[in-house]
């Protein structure tokens, strides 16, 4: 269809011709708007909606939390504390004094006490010190105990499934903890009985230190009966060793080894350095002995200090030096140079005599110095020879030595530490303190009635909230102008508030206001019969809402339709077309439910003719067109008996030849039509609207419903204006806050004799 023309059928087989239209048809663009994001007040408006889920909720589990709480038997605890100390075990001494161990722990050390606490056997042997056995086994109280008050194990009076209950008794009521960065280990039990807590508590501690004082003694005992052993087997070692060294030493004639190896290396050491300075004599008379056996005699003299050479020399040169003057001066032959030779020839043979006997003296020196050297050199050898045989029996000599030594050092030391441990044993010392003792509790510690009632109504408040936010998720329709907006994007065109019930018919009992109408009023005609009322005002509210919502000319043909029955459309339609009327325009009421009429009802006017007839071609439009008995101005045109085809005559050239018709005589044409999701009818004829509303019942229409409704009509690009919520309760809290915030409680603007006037 082109924008301002109508297609009419031909006459006689002709082709369709254009109608031109006083308006012109343009196609519907949908633009969805964004969704708010809800806020904190959003969220409290919801718990306060469902404010009686969150109180049932709280209140049926503080109850049951009470219940409980009174129902529970009373408990005493009692607390008692035990210091742990580093235990010193035999292997941990060392020279008569305490060791620390490499190996000890102290997060696996308490942690190993705290188990050795939580054993069965710790706690089989308390209840039978606690008499508990005998209830058990009925044996009489007190008859077999001994001198410390315990009763003595009886495992033939006890089966497996006593002694675990027992055990379990114990255990049910006892709690151990280790206290961080200290020696100390808190422990704590409960019982009904505040007398028996303490006793309880004691006796476990009293105990648990005789088990950890006989369980040291046993392992004393243990360690001493190993140790006895040991040194059994180290004495026959020690024995050996000494038949050993004592043995050989016999037999390789050794007496006090470390003496007499220090006389023959002090022998050696003597040897060698007199070998030394025999060589170092040697080398020097030799080499004095080299100089002077073919060398002049002034050398000799100058080897032997202590010769006559230098004199006979001087004697022998003042001889040469008269001989040389007297020859000269007498001659040869006389007698004076005869004697000068004479004398001059024994110097030199005393002298020649001094050299022989000087050179021979150290020759002899000489061979003396190197026969000294060979005989020190002789025996440096055999006195080396003797300190490597006494080297060889040293070695065997040692080891034999220092086995005695290593197995006499064991067993001494063993031997002290089995001194140590008949000692331990004997003291029966623990390193296991009681700090603080058990005492009888003065009031219970379970239940705790004001921390279990404050978890209760904490537990059924947290409950609460949980189940209205989930009944809120659930709940799938639609109550509110946001929820409107947020789920199918359109805007709110208006809210018909709730009121009390009326009569019978679609709309009556169903649409509700504040005003609370006589008798004989009618909902449907509510606009014109009580004007100040709200349900008035929402309407004259829709009316601007529906005016404004067009640019430039308002729109004139308005189709009122819903998602589903009875969600109030033929009572906004009926309103809506009075609250038009009464701008003093002429206005159309248009009855197109032709499936189930009721717009004639609403009004009071008698049925007859109407829609029906009027598209069949039986009656003209003044025939089946009624005047409202409510105003001048407002025309009915009713259903009229419901036709075969509906649908079919609804989308028909005829219909819309009567919508250009209607559009030309009267100012606002308002369609009451069936609901969309039912039949087409609404749908078809939507695209010849202007403006049409959806019409949707507050906590009755569902989200899938309106959301499948606004898509037909979309589809088909229908001018969908917004949507109608009918039948809102003010009163809710998601909506009271928000039309009520500027009226005290009990006011509204408009009431049906004054204004501001309390309800």
């Amino acid at each position: 269809m082109d924008s301002g023309k109508l297609i009419r059928p031909g006459n006689g087989g002709n082709s369709p011709q254009p109608v031109d239209l006083p308006y012109p048809v343009v196609p519907h663009t949908y633009v969805p708007t964004a969704p708010t994001e809800p806020s904190l007040l959003d969220y409290w408006h919801i718990l306060t909606k469902r404010k009686l889920y969150v109180l049932l909720a709280a209140g049926l589990l503080f109850g049951l939390t009470a219940i409980n709480t009174f129902r529970t038997p009373k408990l005493y605890e009692s607390v008692g504390r035990v210091a742990v100390y580093h235990e010193q075990s035999i292997t941990d001494m060392k020279d008569g004094g305490p060791m620390a161990s490499d190996d000890w722990d102290y997060t696996v050390a308490m942690e190993t006490q705290v188990r050795v606490m939580q054993g069965d056997s710790l706690g089989l042997k308390v209840a039978r010190d606690l008499g508990w056995d005998q209830q058990l086994t009925g044996r009489a109280p007190g008859a077999t105990e001994t001198s410390s008050g315990a009763i003595p194990l009886d495992t033939e009076r006890l089966t497996p499934q006593q002694e675990s209950a027992l055990i379990g008794r114990l255990h049910t009521g006892l709690q151990i903890n280790s206290i961080p960065n200290t020696r100390m280990i808190e422990l704590r039990y409960s019982d009904p009985d505040p007398q028996m807590a303490a006793r309880a508590l004691n006796v476990f501690m009293a105990d648990y230190i005789q088990e950890n004082i006989r369980a040291k003694y046993e392992s004393a005992m243990q360690a001493s009966e190993w140790l006895t052993r040991q040194l059994a087997e180290l004495r026959l070692k020690v024995e050996t060793s000494q038949e050993k060294l004592v043995k050989y030493e016999k037999e390789n004639d050794i007496l006090g080894i470390d003496e007499k190896q220090n006389i023959i290396t002090a022998k050696l050491n003597d040897l060698n350095k007199a070998l030394t300075d025999a060589t170092a004599e040697r080398i020097q008379k030799e080499a004095t002995y080299g100089l002077t056996s073919n060398s002049s005699p002034e050398l000799i003299a100058k080897a032997d200090p202590s010769s006559f050479i230098e004199q006979l020399r001087v004697k022998e040169a003042e001889l040469k030096t008269q001989l040389a003057q007297v020859s000269t001066q007498f001659g040869p032959a006389y007698p004076k140079v005869q004697e000068l030779n004479n004398q001059l020839q024994q110097v030199q043979e005393s002298i020649a005599t001094e050299t022989k006997r000087i050179s021979g003296r150290l020759q002899s020196d000489y061979l003396g110095s190197s026969r000294r050297e060979n005989m020190l050199q002789a025996a440096l050898n055999k006195q080396k020879q003797e300190a490597n045989r006494l080297n060889e029996r040293a070695i065997q000599y040692t080891l034999l030595k220092r086995d005695l030594d290593t197995n006499q050092q064991l067993y001494d030391n063993l031997l002290q530490r089995l001194k140590e441990a008949g000692v331990s044993a004997a003291l029966k010392s623990s390193n296991i303190r009681i700090v603080d003792s058990a005492r009888v509790p003065t009031s219970p510690s379970k239940p705790d009635v004001p921390r279990n009632l404050v978890l209760g109504l904490l537990a059924g408040l947290t409950a609460g909230i949980v189940l209205a936010f989930v009944i809120e998720v659930m709940d799938n329709t639609i109550r509110t102008p946001e929820q409107v907006q947020t789920i199918s994007a359109l805007p709110s065109l208006g809210v018909v508030p709730m009121s009390v019930p009326m009569g019978a018919g679609e709309g009556n009992g169903k649409d509700l206001t504040a005003w609370r109408p006589g008798k004989d009023a009618k909902v449907e005609v509510i606009a014109h019969s009580h004007p100040k009322s709200e349900i008035a005002e929402s309407y004259r509210a829709l009316r601007t809402s529906i005016l404004l919502s067009a640019l430039g000319t308002p729109p004139q043909v308005i189709l009122v339709t819903s998602a589903l029955p009875q969600e109030g459309k033929t009572t906004t339609c009926v309103n809506s077309g009075i609250v038009l009327a009464q701008q003093g325009g002429r206005v159309l009421v248009v009855d197109a439910d032709l499936r189930r009429p009721s717009v004639h009802a609403s009004l009071g006017i008698k049925a007859g003719g109407g829609l029906s007839t009027l598209l069949a071609g039986r009656n003209t439009l003044e025939e089946v067109l009624v005047r409202s008995p409510q105003m001048s101005n407002l025309y009915v045109l009713p259903a009229g008996p419901p036709p075969p085809h509906p649908a079919e005559l609804l989308c028909s050239v005829r219909m819309k030849e009567l919508l250009f018709e209607w559009r030309t005589r009267f100012d606002h044409i308002v369609i009451d039509t069936p609901p969309a999701l039912s039949v087409t009818d609404a749908v078809a004829l939507s695209v010849e609207a202007d403006s049409v509303i959806l019409v949707i019942r507050s906590g009755v229409t569902r989200k899938e419903a309106l959301r499948r409704a606004r898509d037909l009509l979309v589809r088909v690009n229908a001018k969908v204006t917004g949507v109608v919520v009918n039948a809102v309760d003010l009163r809710a809290p998601d909506l009271h806050h928000y039309y009520y915030s500027g009226y005290p409680e009990g006011y509204t603007y408009y009431d049906d004799s004054t204004t501001q006037k309390k309800r």
